[in-house]
This record gives structure tokens, sequence and C-alpha cells, in this order.
């Protein structure tokens, strides 16, 4: 499929996380990637793969779910999950236009930066909005409604739970 868009002259860009907890900050980052070319790949991280970045617990939600929901954006042509701690075998294989990772990455640090740009293509950060993380929804989840087997607190519009 990626040569068939290839062929017909498209800019394919690439982007990878684990997009677990979907939220605002991954849509806006995903459009601006797409504002990049004209075909989005977005690599995302089996659920193993998760768990070694980010920690026991995680991911919230399972791969397909994950990928479900990001396929579902308008601006994601095609979603690719990968078992590997880093996307480098994806990437190499892919051979993207572009390549594109938060600004939190410095540029030397993007795994696969070296590849693309051998082969004339781009390497470009995005800024990212602090304010939205899917660790600090954790964090607001858990104050508003206390740790993992803890009563809740008051339902909607304050009413309680009889």
């Amino acid at each position: 499929m990626l040569a068939a868009i290839k062929a017909l002259k498209k800019k394919v860009v690439f982007t990878n996380g684990c997009f677990d907890l979907l939220h605002a900050g991954h849509v806006e980052y995903l459009e601006k990637a797409k504002g990049l070319g004209d075909f989005l790949v977005v690599g995302i991280n089996s659920d193993q793969s998760v768990r070694c970045i980010k920690g026991p617990g995680r991911p919230i939600c399972p791969l397909e779910e994950r990928c479900l929901v990001l396929a579902g954006l308008a601006c994601v042509d095609m979603v690719v999950p990968f078992e590997d701690p880093d996307p480098f075998k994806l990437i190499k294989a892919l051979k993207p236009h572009v390549l594109v990772k938060g600004a939190d990455w410095p540029k030397e640090a993007i795994v696969g930066a070296d590849l693309v740009q051998a082969a004339g293509g781009q390497v470009r950060t995005i800024p990212l909005r602090p304010q939205i993380s899917t660790s600090l929804i954790i964090q607001r989840v858990l104050e508003r409604f206390g740790s993992p087997g803890s009563e809740a607190g008051p339902g909607p519009l304050g009413c309680s739970h009889s």
C-alpha cells in the first residue's frame, strides 16, 4: 500500500507513540504532523512496549482500542503497531519523507532521524501542550475519584451514590 502511495507522489509523514488515553494534545499534534505531508502513518507501541516505557499499570487502554481510536481520526491515514522498544525497524521499512516527534525530543535523539535524513527526508519536531498529558489525566482522575478501590466521590450534580 505504501509503495502505491509513494508512486502517486504522496509525501509520507511518520510519527509514533503510545497514545494511551488519547487526548486533545495528541489530536493537535497529529493534525500538525499531517500538515507536513499528504499521508500520515502512525506507529503505535504494543502493550508490552508501553509497559516497558511507562511502567506497570500501563497501558490503560489495550492496543486494539488505541489503534481503533487513532484510525478514527481524519488526520491519520494508517496505524501500524510495533513490538520493539523503538520504531527503528518500522522507519527503515517505511522510508518516510518526513519523520515527526514532539519538541520534547532533541533532534539528535530521535530514533531513525539519521536514516531519514540520509535518504533526503526531513526530521521535524512539533511543540507540545505541556498542560495536557496522559499522566496528568490519570493524576486528575485519582485526585477526583480516589485511588483504586476507594469509595467514589459525589455523583453527577452532587448527588450521592445511594
